[in-house]
């Protein structure tokens, strides 16, 4: 490590943590025999904890957030110049990073032109669901209100984020939940035999019709937007089949029912374009953005939005209703932009996209040939450095291993001084998928020590 922090120094970290901090996605219980732990320092695609252990970091600081790897000082440098000249003002008036960030990330995303900042996913998801409310009832009198989300999809923590999470554990104990929010079937190809009238070919086209299904059941006329993930993360790291995305941007124009494409996670470079859905050609109504926008350098998320969208929030001056009622507090904070556009020159100059594409390739090549040696390993699946290796007990039928085995393998990686993750409290019976999502500069030599990891870590667990 490069800090300077003593034994002493950390011990007293450690038991501040335990005795004041409530941390995420974890069970408490066995802190209060062991230590929490703490990260104290990170360098590129590496990071430190309280032990001086290191780490390769395999899942870009847990949760798919820092693409472009630590110790970057000129983003540093940037935010802290920043919050000398102006840390804050709230949205109702520009900053200086707030306009030129929304006119380099604009640049990136043709069709689209109006950036709402916010404080997190969550939240840049909450702005488009009350957009779409807000167009219910200044244009379809409150009917056209209701918005679909997809089985195995996560959108947020709030409420109604849960409401439009496809996650069942991730909502369990949490409602009642928000009404209008309406379910549709996932398109997770692997596990069509376990979808009513999948077809052996043409799945893609098949699993979007399913959409149209509900649409047709709800009435088209009820129905404001449909809120998809480009590549679903959390519910176990799917990528759309062939003719998914065509078909769905034929339903959705059809019945006049907005797109929401949620890239909180495949946004800016994860799968190797600036964004997830821009491999398929579609034209998003709405695209909410968070994580990777400043890889975790400073808190910043967006919702973007066509202008057709924003022209109806101004279309009648006179009504002092018409505009887009809402703040974000913390959408006000400039050092979030200042972050993002570092962020976004650090991608371009060190040609990022092209190497996420390279490394990708790579890592799934070497996911694939794990596969060949390991019998447990069901399917694997990804865009970028965006992969997923399914386990199962046994391929014919494909049943899903035991959780607690999965989590196994994530503790014997860790052991090696390799973070990965796998789905988590997320579809019942189905956290059973190893996720990667390493940093955007990853190597060969990275990729090599993450694959031999899995592999050390699936001998151990499964022989």
């Amino acid at each position: 490590m490069d800090g300077n922090l003593s034994p002493n120094d950390i011990s007293h970290v450690v038991d501040a943590d335990r005795a004041n901090v409530w941390h995420h996605l974890i069970q408490h219980k066995p802190f209060e025999t062991g230590e929490p732990r703490i990260i104290i320092e990170g360098r590129g695609m590496r990071v430190w904890d309280q032990k001086g252990k290191e780490h390769i970091d395999a899942v870009s600081g847990g949760v798919w957030t820092v693409n472009v790897g630590y110790g970057r000082e000129r983003i540093a440098n940037a935010v802290r110049d920043q919050l000398i000249q102006l840390p804050y003002f709230a949205g109702a008036a520009g900053s200086v990073p707030g306009a030129l960030f929304a006119e380099k990330l604009i640049e990136k995303m043709p069709g689209l032109s109006r950036v709402y900042y916010t404080n997190s996913g969550s939240e840049a998801n909450e702005k488009a669901f009350k957009m779409v409310r807000q167009i219910a009832h200044k244009r379809h009198g409150g009917r056209k209100h209701k918005i679909l989300y997809r089985d195995r999809d996560y959108h947020g923590t709030t409420i109604s984020c849960l409401s439009a999470g496809g996650q069942d554990e991730r909502n369990a104990q949490y409602g009642p939940f928000t009404p209008g929010f309406v379910r549709v079937p996932h398109c997770l190809e692997y596990r069509k035999h376990e979808q009513d009238g999948a077809p052996v070919e043409n799945y893609g086209e098949w699993a979007a019709d399913q959409i149209e299904e509900v649409i047709l059941r709800e009435g088209p006329d009820t129905v404001g937007a449909l809120c998809l993930e480009p590549v679903t993360a959390g519910g176990g790291v799917i990528v759309p089949p062939e003719g998914y995305w065509q078909r769905v941007q034929e339903i959705c124009r059809k019945y006049d029912i907005l797109l929401h494409i949620d890239e909180v996670v495949c946004g800016v470079g994860r799968t190797g374009t600036w964004f997830g859905y821009q491999h398929y050609g579609i034209e998003p109504d709405f695209v909410t953005m968070a994580k990777g926008v400043a890889s975790g350098y400073a808190a910043i998320a967006c919702c973007v939005t066509s202008e057709r969208v924003f022209e109806m929030f101004k279309d009648d001056a006179s009504d002092p209703m018409n505009y887009f009622r809402d703040i974000s507090t913390f959408g006000g904070c400039t050092a979030g932009p200042a972050a993002a556009m570092e962020n976004m020159a650090i991608i371009e100059e060190e040609g990022l996209l092209e190497n996420t594409v390279q490394m990708g390739d790579y890592m799934l090549d070497q996911l694939h040939a794990l596969a060949d040696k390991h019998a447990v390993i069901g399917d694997v699946r990804g865009k970028g450095l965006f992969l997923g290796a399914e386990l199962v007990s046994d391929r014919d039928s494909r049943e899903p291993v035991d959780e607690k085995l999965a989590a196994q393998v994530v503790a014997e990686c860790n052991a090696q001084g390799v973070i990965i993750g796998v789905t988590n409290r997320s579809v019942p019976g189905r956290n059973n998928t190893l996720c990667y999502s390493p940093a955007l500069i990853a190597t060969r030599d990275d990729i090599d020590q993450i694959i031999a990891a899995t592999d050390t870590a699936l001998t151990r667990v499964f022989g």
